[in-house]
């Protein structure tokens, strides 16, 4: 079974906290990790490329080089000069993580400015994956540029998945950053969101009422992910189905939750599980990468699929 997954986004420098008070560096990003988590569980045959854009220095060199080194892709990796990398660090309290990013002269917020790169990198793919905060670290005239590519592929017939994953701080405007999202949602034929977001940014006032918000801007295939209750999916007109979370013996840090549900995710359905099936092997690699530090989690440390 031969195929291609195409992930665009922003991969950064991530420091994260080490044994006496060290710090530890990698290198993560919403979409990279859901590519790296997807390149893990994909069936032979399978190929997941990222695209983004890095400079010319060393730090964007060794990027590229663990990039490569994870099995992900990098033809469509733009190469900026006078630009770098994107650097955020890891703060934990009980299991739970907040940020702080280092990111003006980031090269990935240069990703969409070459058009017909951009056009051949989509044309050559079966899937593609985006998120909010791809969306949110262009122009707006990047983003929408970027947004009428995914539109063409969803109208040429690929499935292209969207996780509206919203962070507020990257936006300079909320209503903006709401309208953006669901043009996001129009490109995209899945959608991946995190309910609490769409709670608290849209003000849902439940999971159902997010699905048929999203199903209203023409997604067919929608998976909202809930923390602790669970995935609650809908594909097409079949019936709604709920995926219980999996059990977690201990939260080390949450980071990456959600990445790598979307990863496993897509990389069952891509094997040929049933979306339930998918998504309860999903829960059970999230489950997985909870209890370890970093965004992440080598291969031997998470579940085997079937």
């Amino acid at each position: 079974m031969a195929g291609s997954m195409l992930s665009i986004g922003e991969c950064m420098v991530e420091l994260m906290q080490a044994e006496g008070g060290m710090l530890r560096k990698g290198y993560a990003g919403d979409t990279f990790n859901t590519a790296y988590y997807a390149r893990l569980f994909v069936p032979a045959g399978w190929n997941v490329d990222y695209l983004t854009a890095v400079g010319t220095d060393v730090v964007s060199e060794e990027m590229l080089a663990f990039i490569e080194d994870a099995g992900v892709g990098t033809a469509h990796v733009a190469r900026i000069e006078g630009r770098m990398p994107g650097l955020y660090m890891i703060h934990l309290k009980d299991g739970e993580r907040s940020f702080s990013y280092w990111r003006s002269t980031s090269a990935a917020k240069l990703l969409a400015d070459d058009p017909d790169r951009l056009r051949a990198a989509i044309e050559s793919v079966d899937l593609v994956f985006f998120s909010g905060i791809t969306l949110a670290i262009l122009a707006p005239d990047a983003a929408e540029t970027l947004l009428a590519e995914l539109r063409r592929a969803k109208a040429g017939g690929k499935r292209v998945v969207f996780d509206p994953n919203i962070r507020p701080r990257l936006w300079d405007d909320a209503a903006r950053m709401r309208a953006t999202l669901e043009a996001g949602a129009r490109g995209a034929t899945m959608l991946l969101p995190s309910y609490d977001d769409e709670a608290t940014h849209f003000g849902d006032a439940s999971v159902g009422a997010t699905i048929e918000r999203y199903r209203g801007l023409g997604v067919e295939e929608i998976a909202v992910k809930d923390g602790a209750n669970g995935v609650t999916l809908q594909f097409g007109e079949g019936e709604r189905l709920h995926v219980p979370a999996a059990p977690v013996s201990r939260i080390v840090d949450t980071t990456s939750a959600g990445d790598s549900f979307n990863g496993s995710f897509l990389a069952r359905l891509a094997a040929g599980d049933n979306p339930a099936d998918a998504a309860a092997f999903a829960a059970r690699v999230a489950a997985a990468v909870i209890g370890h530090n970093g965004a992440l989690v080598e291969r031997e440390k998470l579940p085997a699929a079937r």
